[in-house]
């Protein structure tokens, strides 16, 4: 759980950091973004490939090399005198969460028993919410009162101790001996279906999501410090989600992950339907962040269940296909918002979502049809 806090907060942090980054290394705006953008491509990239390269290693020492990666690149990037090296470092930080997410889930569902494994990964997904509500506000609040390079070095305490306890506890077996190497149920029609809804919901919760500050200042009229306040209150709203659909997913794995898609999509329709109204606005923006992290979080449970072969594998596509649609999602938005305006991003993406949406009902009504007489 603290890696998992420690890989999302290193991962989100520039975003709170942009203007300080850019003025220290002198660089533009733009240039800064791609420690984002280009974060998010590495990991969509090396996802499966990487899981593929280790695939026979025990996880105790996959995962120790992983947060000695975090450890190192943190450190670097926070004494980068240039953007070159700050670009090297975080796409380092980059390969390492690639890989983390593929073998944390098997690593960690694999001390429980099966039938736990929904809050397990739930517990998993808290912690990564946390990042978003904790750990970017403190380290953006700590950034702007000591120099960015502050938190970003920070982070090598707790992905420290997190190696350390990794290192020391964790059993060493192999991979394919864990309980949780294979899916409990495998299938690769569903492995499959819920790949396409992932690239979908994510591609349509960023196009949206990644123009949000402009949407709600200009359509919604919230000032910027409310702005503020209620890009907090979305991350809460996400680990609230979080919080309750791990509490429901070993009873309704299929049913949580098909309402927390249905849940985007609402909120995004609800957005650009009624968004210039701001007590509506609020409401519809609180329902999306309550669905954008149980949409992974259902989908990566998903996989521990239908994966047709290894689950590391599974989870190294799935993390892969939603990080493709996060790129996916930003470009789209930015070539939507000349021609239809920012309430047009978040109507198409709600549209993408509902597309989600029917993947996942069609691909249940076909599982549920009866095979043809031969």
């Amino acid at each position: 759980m603290l890696a998992a806090f420690t890989f999302n907060t290193a991962e989100n942090l520039p975003i709170g950091l942009l203007e300080l980054i850019s003025e220290s290394l002198r660089v533009s705006l733009s240039a800064v973004g791609l420690l984002v953008t280009g974060y998010g491509v590495t990991v969509a990239v090396s996802s499966v490939p990487l899981a593929h390269a280790v695939r026979a290693l025990p996880r105790r020492h996959v995962l120790t090399g992983l947060l000695a990666a975090l450890v190192v690149s943190s450190l670097v990037a926070a004494l980068a005198n240039s953007y070159w090296l700050l670009l090297a470092a975080r796409l380092l930080t980059a390969l390492a969460q690639a890989l983390f997410w593929a073998v944390m889930g098997p690593a960690a569902v694999g001390l429980f028993s099966p039938a736990v494994r929904g809050r397990v990964v739930g517990a998993l997904s808290i912690a990564g919410s946390l990042a978003l509500v904790l750990g970017v506000p403190a380290g953006t609040w700590l950034g702007r009162q000591s120099g960015w390079q502050v938190p970003v070095a920070l982070l090598a305490g707790p992905g420290l101790v997190s190696l350390v306890t990794i290192a020391v506890l964790l059993p060493t077996s192999r991979p394919e001996e864990e309980h949780a190497a294979y899916g409990t149920r495998p299938d690769a029609r569903r492995f499959a279906t819920v790949l396409a809804a992932v690239v979908l919901s994510a591609t349509g919760a960023f196009t949206g999501y990644t123009y949000v500050v402009r949407f709600l200042g200009g359509v919604s009229g919230f000032s910027p410090s409310a702005v503020g306040a209620l890009l907090v209150a979305f991350g809460v709203a996400c680990l609230a989600g979080v919080s309750i659909t791990g509490a429901l997913l070993d009873r309704f794995p299929q049913a949580s992950l098909t309402a927390a898609v249905a849940t985007q999509a609402v909120g995004m329709l609800g957005l650009y339907a009624a968004g210039a109204r701001p007590v509506v606005a609020v409401v519809f923006l609180v329902l999306m962040g309550s669905a954008l992290g149980p949409v992974f979080m259902t989908t990566q449970n998903a996989m521990l269940h239908c994966a047709p072969g290894r689950t590391d594998m599974a989870l190294a596509a799935n993390s892969g296909s939603y990080n493709a649609g996060i790129a996916a999602g930003a470009a789209l938005g930015g070539m939507i918002l000349p021609l239809a305006g920012v309430r047009g991003t978040f109507l198409a993406g709600g549209l993408l979502t509902v597309g989600a949406w029917v993947v996942l009902v069609s691909g249940r009504l076909l599982r549920g049809r009866p095979e043809p007489a031969r």
